[in-house]
């Protein structure tokens, strides 16, 4: 997205395989499939509107939503480097930059850590603490983070050189901070992965949670499984979006399409190619961004209740760009009682609404 907030233009457009865009007739998709291919293709098309609309004199923002935001932040960077295009703010809403901080792989230990408070939010909300953490939310999560980024990821590190006695006191804490028994924390070598977490968090009361939105629960075949079949955050959250999309276009913008509008696009498989190792880290992007444009600024805004791309992951990549002290007050993070989509909850919606109206006022005035 590109928007420009004053003259109230803004330019939208759908990547290739989604919404209603398609490529032309004797084009392969597969061209557009991939993270360069990606940043070529919306980078060239914002240039151009950029001169058609006469636009290049205009202030600037770029907004990207989950994976969006990663696109957002290579855009950043290309932009300025390919087209000398200078961006005064940029929004990444639920972001995910840092590829090896989210995917869960064997041997990869550090999503496990970063997503532990995640857990004692989800187990706050379904009243799956003790007495002590379930009374004052905010301090639950910092306590749940410095266990994550201390005692917690030692053990982590350490594999198989923690003690018998090291692993069952952590096996203790790490089910204190999640609402998990210690014995499942054994069970589980101290790595819980997501999928199972959602599954058991709820088991004894026959439910599962989501995982765009930890609030949302739903119901399995059986209570015995390890995996959970669906995401009830989903399921509840895509009906309502799909309707609401193509009502919108006929009704309000009388654009009548026979063609489906792809919610979610075949875009399988994703080209990861120029990925020097197997996790793609956008985050360096943005700082090299943020060095050259001293005056970008930087919103990050996360849902306490997101499984997608979890608050404290955020948090972990920005604190892991390395900025010098003075573009680090650049960067604004603001989180959200909700999950991935954290605006379809009213109180929040309201307070986002206030926060970009105060981002766009900072931006813009340079202050």
């Amino acid at each position: 997205h590109l928007s420009i907030r004053r003259q109230r233009q803004m330019c939208i457009r759908d990547r290739v395989s989604t919404g209603f865009s398609r490529p032309a007739p004797g084009e392969s998709a597969k061209q557009f499939h991939g993270y360069v291919e990606d940043l070529q293709s919306v980078g060239s098309f914002i240039r151009h509107f950029l001169s058609r609309y006469e636009r290049w004199g205009a202030a600037k923002f770029l907004a990207g939503e989950s994976y969006g935001t990663t696109r957002a932040a290579g855009l950043a960077k290309l932009l300025q480097d390919s087209y000398r295009i200078y961006f005064n703010g940029i929004f990444l809403i639920s972001p995910v930059l840092n590829f090896g901080t989210n995917d869960y792989y064997i041997g990869n230990d550090l999503p496990r850590a970063l997503y532990l408070p995640s857990y004692t939010a989800a187990a706050w909300y379904h009243r799956k603490l003790a007495p002590a953490l379930q009374a004052d939310f905010k301090k639950a999560i910092e306590e749940s983070k410095q266990f994550a980024m201390g005692a917690y990821a030692t053990a982590l590190l350490k594999g198989d050189w923690l003690s018998a006695a090291e692993k069952d006191a952590i096996a203790e804490k790490m089910s204190y901070y999640t609402g998990l028994s210690k014995a499942y924390c054994l069970q589980a070598n101290l790595r819980v992965e997501e999928n199972r977490f959602y599954k058991e968090l709820r088991r004894q009361d026959g439910l599962i949670i989501g995982r765009l939105d930890a609030r949302f629960t739903g119901r399995d075949l059986d209570d015995a499984g390890e995996l959970v079949s669906h995401d009830p955050s989903f399921t509840n959250i895509d009906g309502p979006f799909t309707s609401a999309i193509n009502d919108f276009f006929i009704k309000e913008l009388n654009f009548k399409e026979q063609k489906p509008y792809n919610i979610f696009g075949n875009v399988y498989p994703w080209n990861y190619s120029n990925v020097q190792n197997q996790f793609l880290n956008v985050a360096e992007s943005l700082r090299d961004a943020m060095s050259k444009n001293p005056a970008l600024k930087v919103y990050v805004g996360s849902g306490y209740y997101d499984f997608a791309t979890p608050f404290f992951t955020a948090e972990y990549d920005v604190a892991h760009m390395f900025l010098r002290p003075e573009h680090r007050s650049n960067i604004r993070h603001f989180f959200y009682q909700s999950g991935h989509m954290y605006y379809i909850n009213m109180p929040d919606m309201i307070q986002f609404k206030k926060d970009i109206d105060a981002f766009f006022d900072w931006s813009l005035n340079n202050r």
